[in-house]
């Protein structure tokens, strides 16, 4: 249940602070009080979007914060999926800053607006006119029979399967999909493959022949100038290695005079090491250097092949030509196996089929089983509530498609005077009928279901008189086992509940704010009377207002 409810900056409140007790409560006030504005605020801690148009101060933030006793709802479980720390007395806070961004925390920490509107279904049920017109709609209706049928687990069941059941039908048709891309390109993707595979290329080999062709192609200038290199290191008279020796030599005969020649010294020889090594190397390059017309010419057919086959599939690189070589060989996957895989999808879909058509079937029986029950209990409630000749035809009949709920397609039909056919909620229920319809659903879901707090927005919408009276007293039964608010235009349900909050505008200033204030007995008695005989209140009003509150 929720008990606080803080709202600062929102609307037309400036900073709210109001405490909830659990059982009936009424909030009353004229039109336009700010009983929207208060509807509004609580839908921003149950995820609902909001703008800087909710702003009352454009350059403040707005905060609304509420507090919910949830012990008895059983969310550890939705707590410990959402990362979220579990409080029996948790704190849900939603924030709008002047820039528009807003943020929103479940016992301080940060949550989404989707994961707040899940936390939301479990805690408060506000019913607006919206709803009623839920009534109608197929979806609504079986969620009413599966609760009566104590269905929730089955179904629970059943859409598990379905999902896999839908996740192996996605899987089959894209495998057929691709199967039938495959087997339009076959015949072209296995000629492609097998032209790059033939080609054997190997990563890093395209720079590798690109050097080797380079110097096989200039093995004469190679050649001239290592002999010009060679001629210079050795020549007898003039040779870097014979002027070498000679400055070592030299130089060999200052190392007694100082620790600097000394080290000069061992400088040149090993320059003079390094450069013998040098020579040496370049004789051995010299012997490998030689004309091969026929391996330049095998290696300038690589790398043509290598140029094609890239122009061909316009990249640059032999990498990026073997990994389309791996994609083309992942295409030419086997037509067997391929078809070897579509027919595991298809067994297994089959399996699935055979176990969503034994769970709708319990989940139909159980429907079956509880319509003649909630029917009874539907003529039951609307008879007290002035509809004595109302009767309802429900039936169910078999589905060959898989529902999100099962297989079965609902007819509910409902006549409301004696002598009139059936005919749809939607079509033939006037707006007070609807009404007086969903607060009799929603007095046996109670009974059925652990409901959350439920707020009735204007429900007494079309009615009047002992009707009313009756919708206050089913209400009232409703909020011994739940928290119960109705927010009402009229006496006789207002009368009804265990405290009574009222919605006022009031000026301050230069602006206009709205207030919520918890009603003493004495001015509850004043404000039922208002509402019988408006601002000019009289004895007999007065006392009529008495008489309904005791």
């Amino acid at each position: 249940m929720i008990t606080t409810l803080s709202i600062e900056n929102f609307a037309l409140i400036e900073k709210l602070d109001i405490d909830f007790s659990n059982g009936f409560s009424i909030i009353t006030g004229e039109t336009g009080a700010g009983k929207s504005i208060l509807l509004g605020a609580l839908g921003l801690v149950l995820g609902k979007r909001a703008d800087l148009s909710s702003l009352k101060n454009k350059e403040e933030k707005c905060i609304v914060e509420a507090h919910f006793s949830i012990g008895k709802y059983d969310l550890q479980n939705f707590f410990e999926i959402n990362d979220l720390d579990y409080e029996e007395e948790t704190i849900i806070r939603r924030e709008i800053l002047p820039s528009g961004k807003s943020r929103a925390f479940v016992n301080d920490s940060p949550v989404n607006l989707q994961q707040l509107q899940d936390l939301s279904l479990y805690l408060i049920d506000i019913h607006s006119q919206h709803q009623t017109l839920e009534l109608s709609e197929e979806e609504y209706q079986f969620k009413i029979i599966d609760a009566i049928a104590d269905n929730q687990r089955t179904v629970a069941e059943y859409q598990n399967v379905l999902k896999q059941y839908r996740t192996a039908k996605s899987a089959l048709e894209d495998k057929k999909s691709s199967f039938s891309a495959i087997l339009k390109e076959k015949d072209y993707n296995e000629f492609l493959f097998n032209e790059l595979q033939s080609a054997g290329l190997k990563a890093g080999e395209q720079a590798e022949l690109e050097q080797t062709y380079e110097a096989l192609n200039n093995v004469e200038f190679i050649k001239e100038n290592l002999e010009r290199l060679l001629a210079l290191a050795n020549e007898d008279e003039f040779g870097v290695l014979k002027n070498l020796k000679e400055f070592k030599v030299a130089l060999q005969k200052n190392i007694n005079f100082s620790s600097e020649y000394l080290a000069l010294f061992e400088r040149t020889n090993s320059v003079l090491i390094e450069f013998d090594d040098i020579v040496k190397e370049l004789n051995r390059e010299s012997e490998l250097v030689f004309n091969d017309p026929e391996k330049l010419e095998l290696i300038n057919q690589k790398l043509q092949l290598i140029y094609s086959l890239q122009k061909k599939h316009n990249v640059a690189t032999v990498e990026e030509l073997i990994d389309i070589q791996t994609e083309l060989e992942n295409k030419v996957v086997s037509v067997s196996e391929f078809e070897e895989e579509i027919v595991t999808i298809e067994e297994s879909i089959k399996d699935f089929e055979l176990q969503l058509d034994g769970i709708a079937s319990e989940i139909s029986k159980n429907r079956k089983n509880a319509i003649p029950s909630l029917s009874e209990k539907l003529i039951e409630i609307l008879s007290l509530l002035g509809m004595p000749n109302v009767r309802f035809k429900i039936e169910i009949s078999d589905s060959p498609t898989y529902h999100n709920n099962g297989k079965d397609q609902l007819s509910f039909l409902f006549s409301a005077n004696k002598g009139t056919d059936f005919g749809l909620l939607k079509k033939v229920a006037s707006g007070g009928e609807m009404s007086r319809i969903m607060l009799a659903v929603k007095s046996i879901l109670s009974q059925y279901t652990k409901l959350p707090t439920i707020i009735f927005d204007e429900i007494d919408t079309g009615v009047s008189g002992e009707i009313a009276n009756k919708m206050g007293e089913i209400m009232r039964d409703m909020s011994k086992s739940m928290q119960v608010f109705a927010i009402t235009h009229l006496p006789q349900i207002a009368a009804k509940g265990n405290q009574h909050y009222k919605v006022f505008k009031s000026i301050q200033g230069e602006t206009t704010v709205s207030e919520l204030k918890l009603l003493t007995g004495e001015e509850r008695i004043i404000e039922i009377a208002e509402m019988l005989s408006g601002k000019e209140i009289s004895d007999s009003a007065l006392n009529h207002a008495k008489a309904l509150l005791n």
